[in-house]
């Protein structure tokens, strides 16, 4: 009889971030201390390349030195600004929204209050903004504040499904927690960025290149059909 074929275990997260590092190279972490910044700019950022919504963003601030002056102004202007995001009359809504909720809840716009709760409380504060969801939170909470919250992307979502770290049909706001909970806190910054760098670069949506990825060999390739 046959011997049934095990499959091979699965690369540690510290093994990814080894391997990927060494296969790509990495930034150190660098963070803005200006959480609400990190809000807007990850709103513009939705559904276009980071090339588009820093220029979106570069052309906002430039236009409106300060939050109140967007919120004083038209929204047809706001939507002007930000046009080289894409999608500007639907974001320049939302954005112009979002500013009047914070301004509502923080007069003085100053998120920072948000590097003294427990990180749970802070992710809760955010998404209980409207239209704040948890990869947002991660994005404000990591990339201003420096805390360990895991933003999960189109890419690291695929590469870690592919992976086999997540379950296939994981819900996107599921595979935050289960993925953050397995990766230690000083390691979320070069999990994220990795696997975005592997997605872009490597273990793309169509067409992955499996032949030339350093991770292939303990990858059960789920939801690879090149």
């Amino acid at each position: 009889m046959a011997r049934a074929k095990t499959k091979p275990a699965l690369w540690s997260p510290d093994e990814i971030i080894e391997l990927l590092d060494e296969a790509y190279g990495r930034a150190p972490q660098q963070t803005s201390d200006d959480p609400l910044f990190e809000l807007v700019l990850t709103l513009l950022s939705q559904h276009t390349s980071d090339l588009n919504s820093g220029e979106a963003m570069h052309r906002l601030i430039e236009r409106f030195p300060t939050w109140d002056e967007i919120l004083d102004a038209p929204v047809s202007e706001v939507e002007d600004a930000i046009r080289p995001g894409g999608l500007a009359p639907t974001k320049s809504k939302r954005l112009v929204a979002l500013l009047a909720e914070v301004k509502e809840r923080r007069p003085d716009w100053d998120l920072e209050f948000l590097a003294d709760l427990d990180l749970e409380e802070a992710k809760e504060w955010l998404t209980s903004l409207k239209g704040v969801g948890p990869k947002t939170a991660a994005c404000v909470l990591l990339f201003a504040l420096g805390r360990p919250a895991l933003p999960v992307d189109t890419h690291v979502e695929r590469v870690s499904k592919r992976l086999g770290l997540v379950p296939a049909k994981m819900p996107a706001d599921k595979a935050h927690d289960a993925l953050e909970a397995m990766v230690k806190p000083e390691q979320v910054y070069a999990f994220h960025v990795d696997l975005i760098q592997h997605g872009r670069r490597t273990c793309h949506a169509r067409g992955p290149k499996c032949d030339s990825c350093v991770l292939e060999p303990k990858c059960p390739k789920v939801g690879v059909n090149a």
